[in-house]
């Protein structure tokens, strides 16, 4: 019972850093009519999982990365599509997430859960962006 406990806790508050970050982001973007600004033109920052860092420090670059992205999904008013464009750095954190406490965990059960994650969050990654490539917006249509 108390492993089950533990185990709850930890899937909620896994959960807090992923609502605070889509509100965040939503904050951020306009929907609607109209455009949403133009992204940033640097390269987006990207997540190296390293045990040279300490967990903590790890994470906050996951969150850091997921944010960027998220706030820089190309936004054009459909409700689909831009629940697509933010849902992909949505999904690539938590895959960033599970990369890193893979790094400092050895307890089973949060290692069978961070892979897990990876492999299914990876997957739907592919969906999405295969869903894009079927959905055209009228920017990428020729």
């Amino acid at each position: 019972m108390r492993a089950a406990a533990r185990f709850a806790r930890l899937a909620a508050l896994a959960v807090l850093p992923f609502a605070a970050a889509a509100a965040s982001a939503q904050d951020h973007h306009q929907h609607g009519g109209e455009p949403a600004p133009a992204p940033a033109t640097s390269a987006p920052p990207v997540f190296v999982a390293s045990s040279a860092k300490p967990f903590a420090a790890l994470m906050d670059d996951a969150m850091a990365v997921m944010d960027a992205g998220m706030r820089q999904a190309p936004m054009n008013g459909d409700p689909d599509h831009d629940f697509v464009s933010m849902m992909m750095p949505h999904h690539q954190g938590a895959v960033d997430m599970a990369k890193a406490v893979l790094l400092s965990t050895q307890d089973p059960e949060i290692r069978n859960l961070a892979l897990g994650i990876i492999a299914e969050q990876q997957v739907e990654i592919q969906v999405m962006q295969a869903w894009l490539q079927h959905h055209p917006t009228k920017e990428t249509r020729k």
